[in-house]
């Protein structure tokens, strides 16, 4: 029997269509040109069925809430968070150990290579986290990342390079502990804050071995055994006490850091002058790695340019081993303010390694 929509094909003549209505025994066929032509349904042969509708057994049952209202749509609710495999619990993770790690990814290139932050999460909860830093002149924080952290589990964070370290110098875990699908016992929301030395990603001897890695890495406790590491809390009357002492020490003489002079060897003649920051300041709080950098370099154009007018003069400049970064940068500012001295490793017998030799030339 001819239907409405059905693909057809005349019976004594070329050609054919679909069917777009029917009346009494006439159909209605549309060609391809768009034409309707009335054909009596007797000399019609079907070629396509029209698609049926799906039965009530078929279609999909639309329920609509009688709690929501007409114009407002319906909230959303919370949806439990779905590990990638069932959660095995280990003996002993119903106490929180937390860890906040940076492992180098080239350990022996640490002047160069990037690093990755991973934190542990090694007990039997969810951890909902908030991974954050800021800088010594910073006041404000910047997330880093954010997101859950599945049970007995570590999860690389992210890959950050050294143009990022003076971003790191603070930095914070936020963490709130839950299970799903099971009864636990509650643990109190935590904020940790830690003092990140950045100065450690250029030591080798920074990085240790630790219970979760097969490298060694630079590793911050967040939460042992329960017991956040320190936690940040913001005390209104310790940030006005805080405020004034500021304004205190505004008006009190600025401390100068300790001059230590060069000093000259009797056997040889020459200036020595050691660039360990250790010898040329007595505290560097708040000074990052390139502040460090930039006052040790400014010690060697110093010894410099109050030896330029004296040819022949040989000044030695004790910069340590090390991965060579304060070397490199010495020689670099050596070649651009002072193409025409002379620069070569000074004497391992009497300075040891790690010195450079400079001699003054017009």
């Amino acid at each position: 029997m001819v239907k409405v929509n059905d693909i057809v094909r005349f019976l004594n003549d070329v050609g054919g269509g679909k069917v777009t209505k029917i009346e009494g025994n006439t159909a209605y066929v549309e060609d391809g040109d768009g034409f309707e032509r009335p054909v009596p349904t007797r000399e019609l042969v079907v070629v396509s069925a029209a698609a049926s509708k799906p039965s009530a057994y078929e279609r999909p049952v639309k329920v609509k809430s009688k709690l929501v209202e007409p114009d407002k749509p319906a909230v959303a609710k919370p949806q439990l968070v779905q590990a990638e495999e069932p959660v095995i619990e280990t003996k002993g993770g119903d106490v929180l150990n937390i860890v906040l790690a940076y492992e180098a990814r080239e350990l022996k290139h640490l002047s160069t290579t990037t690093f990755y932050a991973t934190l542990v999460n090694d007990s039997n909860y969810f951890l909902y986290a908030t991974y954050m830093s800021r800088g010594d002149d910073d006041t404000e924080w910047t997330t880093r990342w954010a997101g859950v952290v599945e049970p007995n589990f570590q999860l690389e964070l992210e890959e950050f390079g050294h143009d990022d370290l003076n971003s790191l110098t603070h930095v914070a875990v936020q963490y709130v502990a839950f299970k799903q699908q099971r009864g636990f016992k509650l643990k109190n929301p935590a904020l940790v804050e830690q003092r990140l030395d950045v100065t450690k990603f250029y030591k080798l001897h920074s990085f240790h071995d630790n219970e979760y890695f097969d490298v060694p890495v630079i590793a911050l406790t967040i939460t042992r055994n329960d017991l956040p590491a320190r936690q940040l809390t913001i005390d209104s009357s310790e940030l006005e006490r805080a405020m004034r002492g500021k304004r205190a020490d505004d008006e009190r003489p600025k401390a100068q850091p300790v001059k230590r002079h060069q000093r000259r060897d009797p056997s040889s003649g020459n200036i020595v002058v050691d660039l360990h920051i250790s010898e040329l300041l007595d505290d560097t709080t708040g000074m990052n790695h390139t502040d460090m950098l930039n006052y040790q370099l400014s010690k060697f154009r110093e010894a410099m340019d109050e030896n330029i007018n004296h040819p022949g003069q040989r000044i030695v400049f004790i910069h340590g081993k090390g991965e060579g970064v304060l070397r490199h940068a010495l020689l670099q500012d050596l070649k651009r303010r002072y193409p025409r001295c002379l620069a070569q490793d000074a004497s391992f017998r009497e300075y040891g390694f790690g010195a450079t030799q400079v001699t003054i030339h017009k």
